[in-house]
């Protein structure tokens, strides 16, 4: 079961976070940035499930920058762009590396939801990571200046009122790289339960081929 932490940033900032470990030896780590609302107890739920399939996961709580224990309601849409508005790149690439850092030694790839795939998709250009899996990456699409520095999938809901499919397809075509799945009838945020868009077998087939996916970049890695 997940549990709140204390994560040390690469510049100094302490930081909380809920972290999950599998039983056992981990197939290695992901560092899991919150979407608009913050770190909510979902986010923990998230860890909990990677660790079940094996990994360590950390999520961190990037509104601790500018208070502690910030979480926005799903109704509360302006206010969470504001917190993550009032963070600077620095300070976001400083906390996921600081969690990088936690999961390591070992393989560690970076995901994010929303605002957060969006902050996933700079840092897996920045930052050393061995896998990047991005949930609906909100700006993506906009900042295609950005290229991811390792193996990538996404994935997006052909209903996202966030991003529509033609910025789905402009991320296909500046990145031939990439992995892009596209779940029929889904909409933004389909992976969590706690919103109304929620698509059980679009979370399910989503968190299955995200798992498939690390264990065969984690294994490749490993050698």
């Amino acid at each position: 079961m997940s549990n709140r932490v204390s994560i040390t940033a690469t510049d100094g900032h302490v930081l909380d976070a809920w972290r999950a470990d599998p039983d056992g030896t981990a197939k290695g780590g992901i560092v899991i940035l919150h979407a608009i609302y913050g770190l909510t107890g979902h986010m923990g739920d998230v860890c909990d499930m990677w660790a079940g399939a094996g990994f360590a996961a950390i999520a961190p709580a990037l509104y601790d920058r500018i208070g502690r224990n910030i979480v926005h309601g799903y109704d509360e849409q302006e206010k969470g762009r504001a917190s993550y508005g009032a963070l600077t790149r620095e300070q976001i690439l400083a906390d996921v590396a600081g969690c990088a850092a936690a999961l390591r030694p070992g393989p560690v790839a970076i995901s994010g939801f929303c605002t957060g795939g969006s902050w996933a998709w700079v840092a897996a250009q920045e930052l050393p990571f061995d896998a990047s899996v991005n949930c609906y990456g909100s700006h993506v699409h906009k900042w295609l200046d950005y290229k991811p520095a390792c193996p990538t999938i996404m994935h997006y809901g052909d209903a996202d009122w966030v991003v529509p499919m033609e910025g789905v397809e402009a991320i296909r075509a500046a990145n031939p790289e990439v992995t892009i799945y596209v779940y029929s009838g889904a909409g933004h945020a389909f992976f969590n339960p706690e919103q109304a868009s929620h698509d059980p077998a679009a979370a399910a087939l989503l968190f299955s081929r995200s798992v498939d996916f690390l264990e065969r970049q984690f294994a490749a890695v490993s050698g």
